[in-house]
């Protein structure tokens, strides 16, 4: 179990994250928000690579920081840009970063056989990675993160250049992986976490927003989606009065996907709300969207 006790992080005169209190256990979990509302430090502390400047974090009890190398060896981690070399195949990379990690040749090699082939890159194993599109290479760091079975696995943005159906694929791995360990994912694709997060961890302003179910984080807007038809002319002043979530052009007219949080028009018709509407609402001054 990994605690995350009152942590704050300043850069100066700027704070990054205030007084954030977490607890993680077995599953998975999806850190959710725009970029630049602190995903990254958290992940960055949480992988040791930057201390807080106040709070703790523990891992079973124990300081991570304090842990130092007992607990690395229990994490795999991606950050959002991974170093790699151009001419090195999947196979040399990975074999060259087990050795780092103190793992025999055998074993890794047998380890990189099994994780390409779950990345789906056992056809370009002995392949030079100058030539792999960003998705391919995407693929090849989820791989890295992977080498040493981790018990607790922290993924920053790691859908980056995956099509969508790679993205089905990694979300199936992810699944899988979430099983038997600890996985955090951090990603302001709502998409990526909706449908396999137990839970959804969202900051805003630098705190602590939600840590919930997606149903429970969902049910916060509960009678408060709406979809109504307008005529074209009438849109702008709508986007004024309301928080709009989608719009469709439709003969001639506007379908419109939107919250309110008041009495409803006998011509809106309520929705179910969705992750992505409660993601949408709550970020709507950091994505531009006009209240």
């Amino acid at each position: 179990m990994i605690l995350v006790k009152n942590i704050s992080k300043q850069y100066g005169d700027f704070t990054a994250l205030e007084n954030i209190n977490l607890e993680f256990t077995n599953g998975l979990y999806g850190l959710l928000a725009p970029n630049g509302a602190g995903k990254t430090t958290l992940i960055k502390m949480l992988a040791t690579l930057i201390a807080p400047s106040k709070g703790e974090i523990l891992y079973n009890g124990k300081n991570i920081v304090a842990m130092d190398e007992d607990y690395r060896t229990l994490l795999g981690y991606l950050p959002q840009q991974f170093g790699f070399y151009k001419n090195y195949s999947p196979k040399q990379y990975l074999l060259y970063l087990a050795a780092l990690k103190g793992i025999g040749k055998k074993e890794a090699l047998a380890k990189i056989d099994d994780l390409l082939e779950k990345v789906a890159l056992r056809e370009v194993t002995n392949k030079k990675m100058k030539k792999f599109s960003g998705g391919m290479i995407q693929r090849v760091g989820i791989a890295q993160s992977l080498l040493n079975d981790p018990k607790i696995l922290i993924l920053d943005e790691p859908t980056a250049g995956l099509d969508p159906k790679e993205r089905a694929r990694f979300r199936h791995l992810l699944t899988e992986l979430a099983r038997e360990r600890l996985v955090i994912v951090s990603t302001h694709i709502v998409s990526d976490v909706e449908t396999i997060a137990n839970e959804i961890i969202m900051i805003k302003n630098q705190q602590l927003l939600y840590k919930d179910s997606v149903e429970k984080i969902c049910a916060t807007l509960d009678g408060h989606v709406f979809e109504t038809t307008i005529p074209y002319e009438q849109l702008e002043t709508f986007r004024k009065k309301y928080v709009l979530l989608s719009e469709k052009q439709e003969r001639g007219s506007m379908v419109i996907r939107f919250i309110h949080k008041g009495v409803a028009e006998t011509n809106w018709f309520p929705l179910a709300p969705q992750l992505e509407d409660v993601f949408l609402y709550e970020y709507r001054d950091d994505i531009g969207e006009e209240v």
